[in-house]
């Protein structure tokens, strides 16, 4: 029977939505099989344009974000009409039902509560009477924001009184959230001195914590660029007109800036992710706005007041520098009524911004103390690895292997960003080869802060000491120092011999490069270890509730038996490698023996071959695909088999196939892919989409770095 934990804030703005699903993604990432439930609709945002009537941001956060389709909420409006009508059994029968739908399949159900209101004072009942009917344990959320430690004892006691009578549930722990928020003051969205010099210590400075009525589950600190709105979000939520649309659906507004200064007193304001507020014939302000987006600061838009539009003259002068991307909005407003809503704008996510929440998500799930509530709750780990459980692990491990990752496309906007994560994160010691002026200036134009001890790499500087190690390693064809010399002045055959030469230990390359460009000198240079037969490569697919293993999808045309068997071992021990339990099917057109011909013969032979040289592995084959993945079509297709049903690495008989497959399953099911990583290399290269995202780049390099760790241990290198 599953259990359930009502997670009830204690005021308004707790930030609950975002604590609520930030559990979810720390109980997800531990293993544990967890569903979601949320009774009641509750409009955060006041403007039409932000929500559709009955839609709610939670429900919609969760279907986006997971594999879960948790039920749609009853409108607070209709549960307040039941209880007037005195028809509160019928409610509580209803959000009975819907529960019970949630819990089936699951082992612990988080339920978000309702938010507190000061118009509706039935709220805080609602919020108990749920929690009793569901038999669910409490959670408490509470904004201390920079309270003293008493006042947040006396609104946990208060609030813990409500779920207090002998037949209601227990608050068995409490979420500190959005610790060391300042008081709304102007419109800066950055953090203020006052915030860092925030000392209190609630875990040991609250009674309800030291003497142990409550356990502190997590403690989350404000985090300002949490807040961020996009330039869109604004855009529509104060209905404005836009005058430039420009990149305003990604650019994000840190801090506001209302000029109204001479240009002399207002260069330092212009910073990225500044919003530029000036009335609309302050020419000289517009026009030094676009001045500095045309050399390379993103700003986060400009916003014209009063009505108030420049002469067209000025907006032609303008022009290139809103081909940079440069948003532009007009308010009807004075610059005071503007600056005014800018001040006031909900705090409150879209639901169309996935990026927002899913960092809100990551702040929360990260300090989740989920070994405690396991143990509180004692729910058993499942055997299948959710996509968190996976991204955290991944993380983790890579850290662990502290790996040396040479990055040779170091100018590129993207890798700087994701070197820079890699680094505060230590998820590897990454390497930019470029020249260094130019890595600082683009770090500079976007906003980037290089670490002082990241590693740069001028190519100039140390490419003459890679010819002759080059030359021996290619003499067999005949490779001449003035050739080596040449194809050295290639950053990624100079990032491929430092690997060769054992001074990095992988490479990751692709974001402006072909696939052809990084794989080839590593096949030229670094070349296959003993044990491997053939390179290949693998995609980890997540799928919206667990993570497989598909097998060669990107290298080989069409691999013969052994090759096929080789590809098929080599997936089975990447995928152990990041914690995925091998069970592998040989796909086909046919299951067992039902069909016949040149292509499935190959298949029965490489599982043949693979199941001698590895009889440890759980391998069949051939399998077709849904008899490999669908645990009702086994029965009936495979009903013998250990793999049928249960596959998570599915190994393809060629390219076509595998390619086609992973494509279609990654466009049409909308599921990410992170690959493809190349496997049988004597030390790993991987290769980038040259469309990836700096995320994908970040765990392309983690993905290195485990995958360098686990080729050391095997020692292949």
């Amino acid at each position: 029977m599953a259990k359930s934990l009502f997670i009830a804030p204690t005021s308004m703005d707790s930030g609950l939505t975002s604590v609520c699903l930030g559990l979810l993604r720390a109980l997800e990432r531990e293993g544990v099989s967890v569903g979601f439930y949320k009774p009641f609709y509750q409009p955060v945002h006041h403007t039409k344009s932000f929500h559709t009537a009955g839609k709610d941001s939670s429900v919609a956060f969760v279907r986006s974000r997971s594999h879960l389709e948790p039920p749609t909420p009853i409108a607070l409006r209709e549960a307040q009409q039941l209880l007037n009508r005195g028809k509160s059994g019928l409610l509580m029968e209803n959000v009975v039902g819907e529960y019970q739908k949630v819990a089936k399949d699951v082992d612990v159900v988080v339920i978000e509560g309702l938010v507190p209101d000061r118009s509706e004072a039935y709220i805080a009942r609602l919020n108990v009477e749920v929690a009793r009917n569901l038999g669910s344990e409490v959670i408490l959320v509470s904004p201390p924001k920079m309270r003293p430690a008493s006042e947040v004892d006396e609104e946990l006691d208060f609030s813990s009184r409500l779920f207090a009578s002998p037949s209601d549930p227990d608050v068995i722990a409490v979420i500190l959230n959005k610790v060391g928020e300042p008081e709304r003051s102007g419109l800066s969205l950055q953090s203020s001195s006052e915030t860092a010099q925030f000392t209190t210590d609630y875990r040991n400075d609250c009674k309800v914590f030291s003497e142990n009525r409550f356990h502190l589950l997590a403690e989350i600190p404000w985090q300002p660029d949490m807040l961020a709105p996009r330039v869109s979000d604004i855009a529509r939520e104060l209905d404005i007109e836009v005058l430039h649309e420009g990149e305003m659906l990604n650019r994000r507004v840190q801090r506001v800036s209302v000029c109204a200064r001479t240009i002399r007193n207002m260069i330092e304001t212009l910073k990225p992710g500044t919003l530029m507020v000036t009335p609309g014939d302050r020419e000289d302000i517009i026009v030094t706005t676009a001045l500095a987006a045309l050399n390379g600061v993103p700003l986060a838009g400009l916003m014209l007041t009063g009505g108030l539009t420049p002469d067209p003259m000025v907006i032609e002068i303008c022009r290139r520098a809103l081909d940079t991307g440069l948003p532009v909005l007009a308010s009807e407003n004075n610059t005071y009524e503007t600056a005014h809503m800018l001040a006031n704008l909900s705090a409150a996510i879209p639901i169309d911004d996935p990026d927002r929440i899913e960092k809100a998500m990551e702040a929360v799930a990260t300090r989740i103390d989920t070994n405690w509530l396991q143990e509180h709750l004692k729910v058993q780990r499942q055997n299948r690895l959710s996509p968190p459980a996976f991204r955290y692990q991944l993380s983790e491990r890579a850290r662990a292997a502290n790996k040396r990752i040479v990055l040779p496309e170091g100018s590129e906007p993207r890798t700087i960003h994701a070197a820079i994560i890699c680094h505060q994160r230590g998820l590897a010691r990454c390497v930019l080869i470029g020249d260094p002026g130019e890595i600082n200036s683009v770090a500079r134009s976007r906003g980037l802060q290089l670490p002082g001890d990241i590693e740069i790499i001028n190519p100039s500087d140390v490419r003459r000491q890679y010819i002759a190690p080059m030359v021996e390693l290619r003499r067999h064809k005949g490779l001449a120092p003035d050739m080596a010399e040449a194809m050295l002045e290639d950053n990624v055959v100079l990032g491929t011999m430092m690997v060769a030469r054992d001074e990095a230990d992988g490479l990751v390359s692709g974001a402006i490069h072909t696939t052809a460009n990084t794989v080839r000198p590593a096949l030229q240079l670094i070349k296959t270890h003993d044990q491997a037969k053939v390179v290949s490569s693998v995609f980890f697919m997540l799928l919206p509730q667990q993570v497989v293993v598909y097998g060669d999808c990107a290298i080989n045309p069409d691999p013969n038996a052994e090759q096929l068997a080789d590809i098929a071992i080599q997936s089975a021990q990447s995928a152990e490698a990041f914690g995925i339990d091998p069970v592998v099917a040989m796909l086909s057109y046919s299951t067992g023996e039902s069909g016949t011909g040149q292509d499935v013969d190959k298949v029965r032979e490489a599982t043949r071959i693979a199941r001698e040289r590895r009889p440890d592995l759980l391998i069949d084959g051939p399998l077709q695909y849904d008899a490999a993945a669908i645990e009702s079509v086994a029965k009936s297709k495979a009903p013998d088999s250990k793999v049928a049903g249960k596959a998570t690495v599915f190994v393809f008989p060629d390219l076509n196939t595998g390619n086609t497959t992973y494509k279609a399953v990654q466009r049409s099911a909308n599921v990410v892919s992170i690959g493809p990583m190349l496997q049988g290399l004597r030390k790993p290269v991987n290769d980038l989409s040259r469309g990836a995202s700096v995320e994908d780049i970040v765990f392309t390099i983690a993905l290195t770095a485990v995958q360098a760790k686990q080729v050391q241990d095997a020692g292949l290198a």
